[in-house]
């Protein structure tokens, strides 16, 4: 069984740290737990490791946030990976810090990377990891906050719940979405 992990996030030193780039940094980790490596390839940085029989298959699209659904298309289609076992990790402001719920489908609730993902995978049907960045932000400054830095207290704190994300990910690739959902969405 084939599964792709992908995290959502901007290329490039400025956004390295930012709560958008929340998918990135939680494959970071996942990769340097597995000890796999990235490689630059075609519309993503990809690796790979076997987790309890499976190939996993991570990817950090290089083609920014609103066009993800592009790298994600390719991989899913080179790989042969069907949309069921693929997984997205996306930042979302309506779930508080450190919340993380994992759903089947859904709408991209204004979110331009999984709108993307939407158009070209020809619907909502495809699992995602939503990641909570909380929205401590005043009215129209939303774009500055999720393009920011998480804080201090945030950054001390963030290992604990990219943990709980990689768990959750491992757990969709060997017992499913559903039993997944029932034992971690809170």
């Amino acid at each position: 069984m084939k599964y792709l992990i992908v995290g959502l996030g901007n290329i490039g030193p400025e956004y390295e740290l930012t709560r958008h780039n929340i998918g990135f940094l939680t494959l970071d980790r996942l990769a340097d737990r597995e000890g796999a490596a990235w490689k630059s390839n075609r519309l993503a940085f990809t690796a790979e490791f076997k987790h309890k029989g499976r190939q996993i298959h991570l990817i950090k699209p290089t083609t920014y946030m609103n066009l993800s659904g592009k790298a994600v298309n390719y991989w899913m289609k080179e790989l042969g990976i069907p949309k069921e076992n693929i997984m997205v990790i996306v930042d979302d402001v309506a779930l508080p810090f450190g919340k993380l719920r994992m759903r089947a489908k859904g709408s991209p609730a204004g979110h331009n990377g999984l709108k993307n993902i939407e158009e070209l995978l020809g619907g909502q049907d495809y699992p995602r990891l939503r990641f909570g960045i909380g929205d401590d932000f005043p009215k129209g400054r939303q774009v500055e906050y999720v393009l920011g830095r998480f804080t201090a207290k945030e950054f001390e704190e963030l290992p604990i719940f990219m943990d709980k994300a990689i768990d959750m990910c491992l757990s969709f690739c060997t017992i499913g979405i559903h039993m997944t959902m029932t034992q971690f969405n809170e």
